[in-house]
């Protein structure tokens, strides 16, 4: 039988852990209770809980690249593939009960001055994902599905900040309101 691979399960159970608690409020030994090894484990495969914590954000952001093939689906237009799109960030909410947040946001929040490794982690997501948006949002101006009056960069970064604020919110209220009328607003008004 295959012996488990330590580093794994560590990088999954501070995943799920860091997400659902919080990077300050957890502790390594929260971490490795969740693994199922021993404290001493971790420091094996980790410098530092702000290691971890930067391998997680690295983790996470290889879930979202994934959440956003359906950005490349050429089958379908532009603006359908936004919409089917965040229409699946929105139900990761309901899944979770609308508790966990998006672990961009709440890195970024609360770990931006404190942890200049995970802040750098968290930049590039966001950099990655916007830029990632941008492309499907030129291809939609070029197919006149989108107006052209502000650059498609803009438009998907303010996309961005609009869906993460619509996150906290429904973080905070435990209710997927503030990301329908994200997706209400996003469709209705900015993307036309």
């Amino acid at each position: 039988m295959p012996k488990p691979n330590v580093r794994e399960q560590i990088v999954a159970a501070g995943l799920a852990t860091l997400h659902g608690k919080g990077f300050n409020a957890t502790s390594v030994q929260d971490i490795t209770e969740a693994a199922g090894v021993p404290k001493g484990s971790f420091y094996n495969h980790f410098d530092s809980k702000d290691a971890l914590g930067a391998e997680v954000v690295q983790r996470y952001r290889a879930a979202g690249a994934a959440r956003r093939a359906v950005l490349k689906d050429s089958k379908l237009s532009p603006l359908v593939r936004l919409r089917r799109y965040f229409e699946a960030l929105n139900q990761i909410g309901t899944e979770s009960g609308f508790t966990r947040g998006c672990l961009l946001g709440n890195f970024g929040s609360e770990l931006a001055n404190q942890s200049p490794l995970i802040r750098s982690q968290v930049h590039e997501a966001f950099e990655t994902w916007t830029a990632d948006l941008a492309a499907v949002l030129a291809e939609a101006q070029r197919a006149g599905e989108v107006a052209k009056d502000l650059p498609a960069k803009s438009i998907a970064a303010f996309l961005v900040n609009a869906w993460q604020g619509s996150v906290m919110r429904a973080k905070v209220e435990h209710d997927r309101a503030p990301l329908d009328l994200f997706l209400k607003v996003t469709l209705a008004k900015v993307l036309v």
